[in-house]
């Protein structure tokens, strides 16, 4: 491709739809594994006779044990092919999850999301390896934009799905669905995925842990990890208290909670590919600017709320999601840029364990900052919000600091050819 070639006309080959559609399955398979555990809790603790204390450690354990596994992994992470490393540790996430399917007790429930966490935290890096791999700069925008409508998916198919067939059946059943979904996968995988190995042919350093540490130390991927933690912080701090903060608070009644999360997935599935686009064609930071402005204005309109019309709730959540899809899908396209093909596995597992981290770290900053009252509405939740507003305004430091690394253009080294 020369240089005059302007990068969002150029199209995907059969090949490279293929790809993008088994890393976007793979990421809703994972994120929804991840998701289903919270709506699940009013069923879960009363079969298996816990606390919600107890019940919140079996949901922040794969957070953490994710985020352990992916530091674990980084320094292993580019010395083998991508597909045997993915396969590997997608069947690890299926023993997990079937373990979750069979868990009759809250021990092994315990185990069971430890077991999911540990390989299911190392999945996502592994997918951005793979679309770096086999995808140049100048079109990752979509692909991201592509892969990160799983979110939206498994909030508006899989959740409700979920919830459905617990109901139905129990609290085992969704597990059960997601082993079937994984297990299918898995054969398209080892049918049609290509091998990913041109990083191989490359020098490689003797030891893992060398690899790790030289990964780690790296200056100009300081201002990455920086933006993986902020953005990470700034979505975790608002995300446990959104359903109890518009039932209590904006008085939605819950039975509608259901149409605000379906409209938002829906709008974000439109979204995100759009987001991905224009990403390519104007610019990734040039979004993500965009994408801050409209966060710190809808942080500041949805944690502030009173009583609220359906109607005006639906309206301010979907542009909430779409700020945030329009900061994650550019930063990840652009980020994806600066580690060298060698080190490609390492920096997106590193990334991976510190978004878990942070994840629950929010989540619990969140949690001491945020009360309820005697009629159970959030006190202080505007509070949070200030706090992820100041965040967001780190994250676009940051990534001011990350377009300057990376010029948007064509890279020097060629992908892997993709057919």
């Amino acid at each position: 491709m020369t240089s005059q070639t302007k990068p969002a006309r150029q199209a995907f080959t059969r090949y490279q739809i293929f790809v993008i559609a088994i890393l976007a399955f793979l990421q809703f398979t994972i994120i929804l594994d991840f998701m289903i555990m919270a709506p699940l809790g009013a069923i879960v603790m009363p079969a298996l006779h816990i606390s919600p204390r107890q019940f919140g450690l079996a949901v922040s354990l794969y957070a953490f044990s994710a985020a352990v596994s992916g530091l674990l992994a980084a320094g292993f992470a580019d010395r083998f092919d991508r597909k045997r490393l993915l396969l590997f540790f997608y069947g690890g996430f299926i023993l997990g999850t079937a373990l979750c399917a069979v868990a009759g007790t809250y021990h092994l429930l315990l185990l069971a999301r430890m077991v999911t966490g540990l390989f299911g935290g190392v999945i996502g890096s592994v997918v951005l390896a793979i679309a770096t791999d086999l995808f140049p700069l100048e079109m990752r925008g979509r692909v991201m934009g592509f892969v990160q409508t799983a979110f939206a998916a498994s909030q508006i198919l899989g959740l409700p799905a979920g919830i459905y067939f617990a109901n139905q059946w129990n609290w085992h059943a969704p597990f059960v669905a997601v082993v079937i979904l994984t297990l299918a996968a898995s054969a398209v995988i080892i049918v049609g995925l290509q091998p990913i190995r041109g990083h191989l042919a490359m020098k490689q350093e003797h030891s893992p842990w060398r690899h790790l540490f030289n990964t780690l130390k790296q200056p100009r991927f300081t201002p990455a990890f920086a933006l993986t933690a902020f953005t990470t912080i700034g979505g975790f701090m608002l995300m446990p208290f959104g359903s109890t903060y518009l039932v209590n608070n904006v008085k939605i009644p819950l039975t509608h909670l259901p149409t605000i999360y379906l409209v938002t997935g829906l709008c974000t599935i439109f979204a995100g590919p759009l987001i991905g686009k224009a990403s390519d064609r104007f610019g990734k930071f040039r979004v993500f600017l965009f994408g801050s402005m409209l966060t710190i204005v809808m942080v500041a309109i949805w944690t502030n709320m009173g009583p609220t019309a359906l109607p005006v709730v639906i309206l301010i959540n979907v542009l909430l999601f779409v700020s945030i899809f329009s900061r994650m899908i550019p930063a990840q396209a652009l980020i994806s840029a600066l580690p060298e093909p060698t080190r490609r596995g390492a920096f997106n597992a590193v990334s991976a364990s510190l978004q878990q981290f942070c994840g629950g770290l929010a989540s619990v900053l969140a949690g001491l900052i945020v009360v309820s009252n005697s009629q159970g509405e959030l006190q202080h939740f505007n509070r949070v919000g200030y706090i992820v507003i100041a965040v967001s305004l780190f994250a676009l430091y940051c990534m001011f600091k990350v377009h300057r690394l990376v010029p948007e253009a064509p890279e020097t080294l060629q992908p892997a050819a993709v057919h």
